[in-house]
């Protein structure tokens, strides 16, 4: 799947934004305007103004709306959440150029809220994968302390954790050690007969 530069940033910053959720294992991290500027700083969000506590408040309503899309079960329920995401944002496409970056389109109004302008990207960049019959790249790490988002963009689609370095890695160690402990035990069983 081939996918432009403009629509990877954007499906990176929905999964960043998803993953500053609290869940089961880890806290929200999205909790103050501190946590928010570092976000947006992060993922390069551009022409934002000073942020301030609705801006908070209204970027982790996006963070909901958006965590509905990744959790939908068909390509209808999620394509229902996505036109009405990017419907409230107030989408205006428009050609850009700035910060060294040739010509783009930004899907944000101009001198719209930081909420808006994540919902806009975001939702048009995951309205491109549902056009593209790609919704099962939508996923949550298959760890089972863990359930970070990420989006599988593996030539054939078999990425199954948000990071093989950590939560891949823990997992297949994991089952190691349990094969060689009853590889032991096995052994000690047939000593003892």
């Amino acid at each position: 799947m081939l996918i432009n530069h403009d629509t990877r940033c954007a499906l990176d910053c929905v999964v960043d934004l998803l993953n500053t959720a609290p869940d089961e294992h880890s806290p929200d991290t999205l909790t103050d305007v501190d946590a928010l500027c570092s976000f947006v700083e992060r993922n390069a969000v551009s022409g934002v103004a000073e942020l301030g506590e609705a801006d908070l408040t209204a970027v982790r309503e996006v963070r909901e709306r958006l965590g509905g899309v990744f959790a939908a079960p068909d390509a209808r329920g999620a394509a229902e959440l996505v036109n009405a995401l990017v419907a409230a944002a107030g989408t205006t496409p428009q050609l850009t150029d700035h910060d060294g970056y040739d010509w783009h389109i930004h899907y944000f109004a101009p001198g719209a809220s930081v909420a808006d302008h994540i919902a806009a990207d975001g939702g048009m960049a995951l309205a491109f994968l549902l056009v593209a019959g790609e919704l099962e790249r939508l996923r949550r790490c298959a760890a089972p302390d863990c359930r970070r988002a990420f989006i599988d963009l593996s030539r054939n689609r078999s990425r199954r954790y948000c990071d093989s370095r950590t939560c891949g890695n823990r997992l297949h160690v994991a089952a190691y050690r349990a094969r060689q402990r009853e590889s032991a035990e096995s052994a000690a069983e047939a000593a003892r007969s």
